[in-house]
């Protein structure tokens, strides 16, 4: 598969993955950092994307992929936090 025609899970499946890690107990700040593109990852893309343009459109979609996952991620955490607990 060539990596310009690489399929990426919808960014809410990804998401919610990450998010039932959270639930079941993983570091809230660890599965961000997993969620995001460290910045030395970055750094690596980058200068793959200025030798070879078929990096430059797979980078953008990266970071645009990944971001969104972290955006949705970071709102179920939130709703989740607003919960009261629920007494019975």
């Amino acid at each position: 598969m060539a990596t310009a025609n690489l399929q990426f899970p919808e960014p809410q499946q990804e998401a919610a993955f990450f998010y039932g890690l959270f639930l079941r107990g993983h570091p809230l700040q660890k599965l961000r950092e997993d969620i995001d593109v460290p910045p030395h990852v970055l750094l690596r893309w980058q200068r793959l994307a200025e030798h070879d343009p078929m990096y430059h459109g797979m980078l953008e979609r990266m970071l645009t992929y990944r971001k969104h996952v972290l955006s949705i991620f970071e709102t179920l955490v939130f709703r989740e936090m607003l919960v009261e607990p629920r007494t019975q």
